[in-house]
């Protein structure tokens, strides 16, 4: 919004960091938001996501008066509809460039040549992978990356190390958030494994970013197996 609709935009949380420069309110954590803080700015919308916000806080928030709009993000068409929802709901009458850029961007991927197969991390201590119907997981598989768990009952489930080599994926991906993998924190997990470490922004978040992630992403995978 700081983008697309400058002005509109008074509160972020402690996590929000692009465009650079942005300046606005900051509200706490998407787990832990301080709504009291939030209801101080009298904001006309309340912007939030089905995984990373939880129900009571935003239930405190329309039980305060304030409007919720939760998006919904599992694939990359889903990504650009609800792009779309949320800048209707901000009132943006002219559609954005990067929106069009990145849609065409998607649109127009070719075929990948060959497929590879991945374990996929977002966290250790204890280790948790992409599991079923991900965002993350759509991405990958649009470029040519099949992660092993995306059949898994959970969306996010925890694996055991040992299980994660013993699937002797091609490609190991490690992105730099929400845990921030490493060259010297996660590799050294996989032995004899090729590992990615790639941009979590451009993974996880759907945004003008979107339109430079498959650029980003498979500099990042063809890094790992030159």
């Amino acid at each position: 919004m700081a983008r697309s609709a400058p002005g509109t935009l008074v509160g972020v949380t402690d996590w929000c960091t692009h465009p650079p420069g942005l300046d606005a309110v900051r509200v706490g954590g998407t787990k832990n938001p301080k709504t009291d803080r939030i209801l101080s700015l009298a904001p006309d919308l309340v912007i939030a996501n089905e995984e990373e916000n939880r129900e009571p806080d935003l239930a405190a928030l329309r039980a305060a008066g304030v409007e919720v709009l939760v998006t919904e993000v599992r694939d990359v068409p889903q990504a650009f509809r609800e792009l779309a929802r949320v800048l209707d709901a901000c009132g943006v009458t002219a559609r954005p460039r990067w929106l069009d850029e990145a849609e065409e961007t998607w649109s127009s991927l070719p075929r990948p040549a060959t497929r590879l197969t991945a374990v996929v991390p977002i966290w250790r201590r204890p280790w948790m992978v992409l599991g079923r119907d991900t965002f993350a997981g759509d991405v990958l598989a649009r470029l040519g990356v099949d992660h092993v768990h995306a059949t898994h009952p959970d969306r996010y489930p925890r694996i055991l190390l040992d299980e994660l080599r013993a699937c002797a994926p091609d490609v190991v991906v490690l992105p730099d958030e929400p845990y921030r993998f490493t060259a010297d924190d996660g590799p050294e997990a996989f032995p004899g494994l090729p590992c990615a470490l790639v941009s979590g922004r451009h993974l996880t978040w759907y945004g003008p970013s979107l339109a430079e992630a498959p650029r980003v992403l498979g500099r990042a995978l063809r890094a790992a197996r030159p």
